[in-house]
């Protein structure tokens, strides 16, 4: 399995058109496969929409995005309102739970973390030490390397939260019953976060 994370950084005050359109053509995407999720940023970089799509494999993405570029309604049409574009092909650790798009936030919490080359190995140890003891409080969606993309040498984790409040909590918790964050932090370079909202559309709610 793989997920494809694709980020549009866009127009001030375009999010809401974006999401209208993007959503009016989705079902001619979705005919050929679904979306994980589908955000726009309400913390952090402001004016981004993310959505994120799960593949088998590199080949399987290949294929299906070839079908579905023959299909007259797709895709959106939302170039005038794009100024940038990103996108990742993240492979998730083998310990990392298995994301079933549900109602599990409203608030999504994306944090990426770039890291010295030929540490990934060091850092996925410590992860999977920790994680068991940091999903006694909540339990991350997404959790893995960039294989592809600007930031190669980074991973992303991705914890969905009911609330803003619910995640400063359950932070706070954590923090407090030691093991988290994970050991091995002098391998980062960089660490950003954003906080997500679903469009009424996203299979993550």
């Amino acid at each position: 399995m793989i997920y494809e994370i694709r980020t549009y950084t866009l127009k001030p005050r375009a999010t809401a058109e974006v999401e209208k359109r993007w959503g009016a053509a989705y079902p001619a995407r979705k005919k050929y496969s679904d979306i994980a999720g589908f955000f726009h940023t309400d913390f952090g970089p402001l004016n981004e929409v993310i959505h994120i799509w799960p593949y088998e494999s590199l080949q399987e993405r290949t294929r299906l995005r070839a079908e579905a570029a023959k299909d007259p309604g797709w895709p959106p049409d939302i170039g005038e309102f794009i100024v940038n574009q990103k996108v990742e092909i993240l492979t998730p650790f083998p310990f990392a739970p298995a994301w079933k798009p549900a109602k599990d936030g409203p608030v999504y919490e994306l944090r990426q973390y770039s890291f010295q080359g030929g540490t990934l190995p060091a850092i996925m140890k410590n992860w999977e030490a920790a994680l068991p003891g940091r999903m006694k409080f909540s339990t991350p969606v997404l959790l893995g390397s960039i294989e592809f993309g600007p930031m190669a040498n980074s991973f992303i984790h991705m914890w969905p939260y009911p609330s803003v409040e619910a995640r400063n909590e359950v932070r706070t918790k954590a923090a407090a019953a030691g093991g988290w964050p994970p050991a091995g932090g002098e391998h980062y370079l960089t660490q950003q976060n954003k906080l997500l909202l679903p469009a009424s559309y996203s299979p993550a709610q």
